[in-house]
């Protein structure tokens, strides 16, 4: 069973973020980005316990291809994703979102 993915807005800007970045940097980077990220998010909605707990609720899977991780909270048949952060960030920033 798939799951209902819900992405806050601020996981929306990150990712809106990162593609401009990457399709800036070479032109068709951003959308592979893009796909690596539905790819992933694809697997989370089959799989949606598959990643460890990152902290509280809250777990943390690694995208593919792109120094990115997503964190997303399941919840009965829906899946929030509240950040798509590049590693190198400051984790206190993506702490401070998911509290």
């Amino acid at each position: 069973m798939n799951w209902q993915v819900i992405y806050t807005p601020e996981a929306e800007s990150d990712v809106a973020e990162a593609f401009l970045w990457y399709e800036n940097c070479e032109p068709g980077l951003g959308e592979e980005f893009m796909r690596c990220v539905e790819a992933c998010v694809t697997m989370l909605q089959r799989h949606p316990l598959m990643h460890r707990v990152a902290v509280d609720s809250f777990r943390r899977a690694l995208i593919r291809r792109f120094p990115h991780e997503i964190f997303y909270e399941p919840e009965s048949v829906k899946l929030t994703i509240y950040a798509v952060f590049h590693c190198s960030q400051d984790p206190g920033k993506w702490r401070n979102r998911l509290h």
